[in-house]
């Protein structure tokens, strides 16, 4: 499966051939460095494991140190694995580029949200606010939590306030409008999870469908 770690760079618009705009997301994609190579013989399933963005010295600690030399790369600040059906087709401190995309391909993309902190249940739920007038003192409350004598308990799962963002999200299906390969750049039709600067994972779309 083709995958690539990027850096998300904001959002922008292009046109088409039409004039229509098209929304996209700007994605620096890659180049990724292939730091160890798994197989089902050494490690029971086929994968290799990449890294991305440089990383200092004085970060990294000595196992660290010793997995990148062995790989004979420097040392990179991301690690992610990726699992492959012939990893024979990958060699160690192999550069991988967003020309590993094309054009008009769909693609899932992984990321972390913004994280919004602790927030209410009308932000984080969508829940309805209470009447504004006639005395009600209950606009932005979650409204009734449970029954009354039974259970007289709130039930496991029940929405309601609390930590909001900074999760694992991912997004299906969305198109690549452009690839720069010169840049190493994706134009990603539409929005994608996380802040500017955040770390993402373009993977070849599971449930292609247009």
């Amino acid at each position: 499966m083709k995958s690539i770690l990027g850096k998300k760079l904001g959002m922008t618009q292009v046109f088409d051939e039409t004039g229509a705009v098209i929304p996209v997301t700007v994605v620096e994609a890659g180049p990724i460095v292939v730091t160890q190579i798994k197989t089902i013989e050494t490690d029971g399933y086929n994968a290799v494991q990449v890294g991305y963005l440089e990383k200092k010295e004085k970060h990294a600690n000595q196992p660290m140190k010793g997995h990148f030399a062995k790989a004979n790369v420097e040392l990179k600040k991301h690690l992610r694995e990726f699992l492959v059906e012939n990893p024979a087709e990958f060699t160690l401190g192999q550069e991988i580029k967003a020309d590993v995309f094309a054009d008009n391909e769909l693609i899932d993309v992984v990321g972390t949200s913004k994280g919004k902190g602790t927030q209410g249940s009308i932000k984080r739920h969508n829940y309805s606010r209470g009447p504004e007038t006639h005395g009600s003192k209950s606009h932005r409350v979650g409204g009734a939590r449970s029954a009354a004598a039974y259970p007289g308990r709130v039930f496991k799962g029940r929405k309601g306030s609390g930590k909001m963002g900074n999760e694992r999200v991912t997004v299906q299906n969305l198109e690549i409008v452009k690839v720069d390969a010169d840049k190493n750049l994706l134009l990603i039709k539409g929005a994608i999870p996380g802040p500017k600067g955040g770390l993402v994972t373009i993977k070849e779309a599971v449930k292609a469908s247009k």
